[in-house]
């Protein structure tokens, strides 16, 4: 659910005329531990991958959303890493992953199962927790209704789980959407990062940590490449072509481990109907919203999203 190259109403970066407040000390404390970085294969491609602490500690596994990638957990992974066996990878066709021909919800299932095993979160003594933000939670609740019992639990970040009819409805705008589409070309960086939106749209006051996404989501085309020199997107504007998200109505139903949920209080996403039937499905399911934040929440209050997720391990799944 995250684009980011479609214009809107509200502005985050392309006004500030190189005037970006500078990071604060903890934001460069957490991109300072800096991840190791490797390539994970799965079948007949590779999907880049970031990990944080020790092998053998208790595994956490982070799903990005759609169109975004691996780094945009690369300021709150950091603070788990003393205690879990920390993994973040992006989905094919997005981030530095590779691109495929045809994606599938499937797919995404093995990418998260070869992830995890390539990072190690199963050598612990206890089941890792999958972490699933926005579009990474359809995957997530598939691998949990699938092979959910190698999980300990997952929590679902500001994910509507939708009615059939809603659905195809977003899924008829998806299919039509202008944007899928190639991506343009820039010619200089700061242009195309002036470009960068959250989708849906929403305000963000921490302008250093949607610069920090944004420079992570683009593509350096070297001058001997096709279009080259220039600047692009990373993630493939194709995917919805090809992928269905299916019932995750049904995975929800079916999740062989336990269900945790954390929303953007402001979420433009979670409306009342979105929670009752959420509610419905998951009735003894933990619910904790963030006060202040849209639906990308850990822009918008990371601090209050490590802490939720902090006191939700340490209490759940029990």
């Amino acid at each position: 659910m995250e684009r980011s190259a479609a214009p809107s109403d509200i502005t985050l970066l392309d006004d500030l005329e190189g005037r970006m407040p500078p990071r604060p000390a903890w934001f460069s404390r957490a991109l300072d531990a800096a991840p190791e970085r490797d390539r994970v294969e799965v079948g007949d491609i590779t999907i880049e991958m970031l990990t944080w602490g020790e092998v053998g500690k208790p595994g956490l596994l982070f799903l990005h959303g759609n169109a975004a990638h691996a780094d945009w957990w690369s300021f709150i992974a950091p603070y788990f890493a003393k205690h879990y066996r920390v993994a973040a990878f992006s989905w094919s066709g997005m981030g530095n992953s590779d691109w495929r021909d045809n994606y599938s919800i499937d797919d995404y299932v093995e990418e998260i199962e070869a992830a995890a095993n390539a990072a190690g979160l199963f050598e612990a003594g206890q089941k890792p927790v999958v972490i699933a933000h926005s579009f990474g939670t359809f995957p997530a609740l598939a691998y949990a209704a699938t092979r959910g019992d190698k999980l300990a639990g997952l929590v679902s970040m500001d994910t509507p789980i939708l009615s059939p009819a809603d659905r195809e409805r977003l899924g008829r705008q998806r299919r039509d959407a202008e944007d899928m589409q190639p991506h343009r070309i820039h010619s200089t960086l700061e242009d195309i990062v002036k470009r960068f939106r959250f989708r849906p749209v929403q305000p963000c006051e921490n302008l250093y940590i949607v610069d920090h996404i944004a420079r992570k989501s683009v593509y350096t085309i070297m001058p001997w490449e096709k279009d080259g020199p220039g600047y692009t997107w990373l993630f493939d504007p194709f995917i919805w072509k090809t992928l269905d998200v299916g019932d995750p109505t049904q995975h929800v139903k079916a999740a062989r481990c336990p269900l945790a949920f954390v929303d953007g209080e402001q979420s433009a996403l979670m409306d009342q109907d979105a929670l009752e039937i959420r509610s419905a499905l998951a009735p003894h399911a933990p619910v904790i919203s963030i006060p202040d934040a849209h639906h990308h929440l850990m822009a918008d209050q990371p601090h209050a999203v490590v802490a939720a997720l902090r006191t939700l391990l340490a209490t759940w799944p029990g």
